[in-house]
């Protein structure tokens, strides 16, 4: 009979231990909203080139598994379906991406929020007992940043890579694409793993077989090889089956000592090999293959290391700056880490949005499916315009942590 109390009073303390801790009514959105766009003044003071976006005011509800949810004009809408699963007469909104907020005046004068937290997502009201909304209940780790000079940005940008979590798969924009790409992945594997939210693909991750995600036109792309080595250490180790499979399928794409294939349509072999070279470190697989003395537009796209091998050549477009922004951030990093020790000014050239959010988007990719994007706003499948962008907000995400 002991043994039968003390174990029903474990039972009881670890249910008591699983219950959410309540969350209150945020009391000052407008505050913490000047705050965010005074650091937000302060990132475009530091990068000059800017791209006019669609203010279409709306927030995005459901980081990692949780239901996704699109508030917009009043309404709370599922951003898969599209059915409406909370609706307002509002008099006045104010939406505070870094808090993870929308609050909410009534017509009648009542004050609805709507907000996230590491628990969930919640409606709260003053005179009301706080609301989890169903589907929503799991833990995350939100870090405050408190500690970093864009910290309300970098919440915001850990926001826009969590939101493209989807049934544990890593995608670029959870609207247009449905499966994950290994490129866009390991840049969001290297967020979660600075924010401790790896075990979100944990099991995506155990589950590769295939050495190419295949998304581009069905073409198995050269870095890829690299990218799942990359992910494999940081859940795994070796053993993983894939790592042979990656192994057996570099030998395709081997020329001398490097590796060269497609990648977005062209060969990039400094590129691929630098990733190839990183996967292999990463698992501390032997590593016979040194970078090429080729010009590759690419290469400076990988800023995790080797950053002092490289060729400078052509520019990318204009056209691929501003609809592939994520390229330029990379960029960026890239001579920021390459140019460390300089006194030199270097030259941000990295885009930044004109509005509070979001702050990363995709256009014009031959791949994705622009339709998804309907249930957010039909002109946005005109111009296929896809915003967030895990990997443009991961590429911003890492480099101003990294500052």
């Amino acid at each position: 009979m002991l043994k039968f109390y003390l174990f029903y009073g474990f039972l009881s303390l670890s249910a008591l231990a699983q219950k959410p801790v309540l969350p209150t009514l945020h009391m000052n959105p407008m505050g913490e909203l000047a705050v965010y766009r005074d650091n937000l003044t302060l990132l475009r003071q530091e990068h000059a080139n800017h791209r006019i976006l669609p203010n279409l005011k709306f927030f995005l509800f459901g980081m990692g598994d949780r239901l996704k949810l699109i508030y917009r004009n009043g309404r709370l809408l599922n951003a898969l379906t599209g059915n409406i699963e909370e609706q307002w007469t509002v008099k006045q909104e104010i939406i505070v991406p870094s808090a993870y907020l929308v609050h909410l005046i009534l017509e009648d004068g009542q004050i609805v929020q709507i907000k996230e937290d590491e628990t969930g997502v919640w409606l709260l009201q003053p005179t009301k007992r706080p609301k989890l909304i169903p589907g929503t209940r799991s833990h995350l780790n939100l870090p405050q940043f408190a500690d970093k000079r864009f910290g309300p940005i970098l919440k915001v940008l850990h926001q826009e890579v969590l939101i493209n979590v989807i049934h544990g798969r890593p995608v670029p924009n959870f609207m247009v694409y449905q499966k994950a790409w290994y490129r866009d992945a390991a840049l969001m594997a290297m967020v979660l793993r600075e924010t401790n939210n790896l075990n979100l693909i944990h099991d995506w991750v155990m589950a590769i077989r295939d050495p190419f995600d295949r998304n581009n036109h069905g073409v198995a792309e050269a870095d890829n090889l690299g990218e799942v080595l990359f992910l494999v250490s940081l859940i795994a180790d070796k053993t993983h089956p894939v790592v042979q499979m990656v192994l057996d399928s570099v030998r395709q794409f081997q020329k001398e000592t490097y590796i060269v294939g497609k990648t977005d349509n062209a060969e990039h072999p400094a590129f691929q090999t630098k990733w190839l070279k990183y996967g292999l470190k990463s698992l501390n697989l032997p590593d016979s293959y040194s970078i090429p003395k080729l010009y590759d537009n690419y290469s400076s796209v990988f800023w995790l290391a080797y950053t002092n091998e490289h060729f400078t050549g052509k520019e990318f477009s204009d056209g691929l700056r501003t609809n592939s922004p994520y390229l330029v951030w990379a960029e960026d990093h890239f001579y920021n880490r390459s140019r460390r020790n300089s006194t030199d000014a270097l030259d941000k050239r990295g885009f930044v949005g004109n509005l509070d959010y979001p702050l990363s988007w995709e256009q014009q990719s031959g791949n994705a499916h622009y339709p998804g994007l309907t249930v957010l706003d039909k002109e946005l499948v005109h111009q296929k315009l896809a915003l967030p962008h895990a990997w443009h907000a991961s590429e911003m995400f890492l480099l101003l942590i990294d500052q």
